[in-house]
């Protein structure tokens, strides 16, 4: 077991459940999964169209597979379905032991709806099902985005004792209105005759992409005050994220479920990548260390923390005034937080559907080389 001393040990013990960004048929397969559980205490991945369709692209770890569908008839989409499905089972089977070990709440997978299904609700509680039974593991979370439809669809599958990540979360208001479709969900489950102390959930609050919109706005406005706010409003969101949870589920509404057996849906940080290379490239993991967080990292981010992250016990739950003056500082220079939460929504949602199609054409290309294989 990894030592106490390392960066990563301290984040564990600070609160802070590591999860990896990223899933591939080969880093299953080779043992590598296991090797960041056993060394790098890793809890938990999660994937998205972007990774998959990364994963798909490169090595033949997948051929076998693709040359049963092909020779199977399988259409493209049936395909994209069986292969991701398949690589979030096995997942779920390694992280099984760290899912007992921790009764539930981490030895997570995450496994996305098709993003094309955003604006769709009923879609999206269709495809939920769909996929969680297909993968068929207790320690499986279903993505969905955070869009006004998604929150009934969030809402539907929760009610149905179904683990939810939900992501593409920009704004507070929206992680608000994300916890009371959580909580929505638990009570309807709850009437339901459901246990509740089986459904979990984390909402996944985006950071680098704030403030890589945000940054472009303040170089545009070009002041010295503008420079001297680039690269805080991701961090500060985000704080005041934590703080919408902690009041959320102090309530006496979340306190009552809580009671009867519910899980708190916990903050999840995602897109902590540091786009900009001037900037610490732990920045997004040591500013935001708090009890009862997931950070979910790309590899690289998770090395660079491994290497040389600096971990305090807590960098959140003292940093509420600051973060506000931070936001009243960006709508004093005419930024307007609203239009830059929407516009990121819309965006996520956007490139996420361009991955998806990316992966259709992958696996599109594959199923044909392998029928050329079998012809020849």
């Amino acid at each position: 077991m990894t030592e106490i001393t390392t960066p990563l040990a301290q984040l564990s013990t600070a609160g802070v459940s590591i999860w990896l960004d990223d899933l591939s048929r080969d880093r299953i397969v080779s043992g590598g999964l296991q090797q960041l559980i056993d060394n790098s205490n890793v809890v938990g991945v999660t994937t998205n169209p972007t990774i998959f369709a990364g994963a798909l692209a490169q090595g033949d770890a997948y051929a076998e597979q693709v040359s049963a569908l092909a020779a199977a008839g399988t259409s493209v989409a049936d395909a994209v379905f069986e292969i991701t499905t398949d690589d979030v089972s096995a997942a779920s089977d390694i992280f099984r032991p760290v899912y007992d070990r921790t009764n539930g709440v981490d030895g997570r997978v995450s496994i996305e709806v098709e993003p094309g299904l955003a604006r769709d609700a009923a879609g999206t509680i269709a495809q939920a099902a769909q996929l969680w039974t297909k993968v068929d593991r207790p320690n499986a979370m279903i993505k969905i985005p955070a869009t006004v439809e998604g929150l009934e669809a969030i809402t539907a599958t929760i009610a149905q004792g179904i683990s939810v990540n939900v992501t593409l979360i920009f704004s507070l208001e929206r992680h608000r209105q994300v916890i009371n479709a959580y909580l929505t969900g638990l009570e309807q489950a709850k009437t339901a005759g459901i246990d509740i102390s089986t459904i979990h959930s984390v909402a996944s609050f985006f950071v680098s992409r704030v403030d890589t919109e945000i940054n472009n706005r303040l170089d545009a406005i070009g002041t010295e005050a503008a420079v001297a706010l680039k690269s805080k409003a991701g961090v500060a969101n985000a704080q005041l994220a934590y703080e919408v949870f902690q009041q959320a589920f102090s309530s006496e509404r979340a306190l009552g479920l809580i009671k009867a057996g519910a899980n708190k849906q916990r903050p999840l940080w995602a897109s902590t990548g540091v786009k900009d290379p001037s900037l610490p490239d732990t920045l997004y993991v040591t500013e935001l260390v708090a009890p009862e967080v997931v950070n979910t990292m790309p590899e690289k981010t998770m090395l660079a923390a491994a290497d040389h992250a600096v971990v305090p016990a807590d960098s959140v739950t003292g940093s509420y005034a600051a973060a506000n003056q931070v936001l009243d500082a960006l709508s004093d220079l005419g930024i307007s937080y609203d239009d830059v939460t929407r516009l990121l929504e819309e965006e996520g949602v956007s490139k996420f559907v361009v991955s998806w199609n990316e992966l259709l054409e992958t696996v599109a290309g594959a199923l044909a080389a392998a029928e050329t294989a079998v012809i020849r």
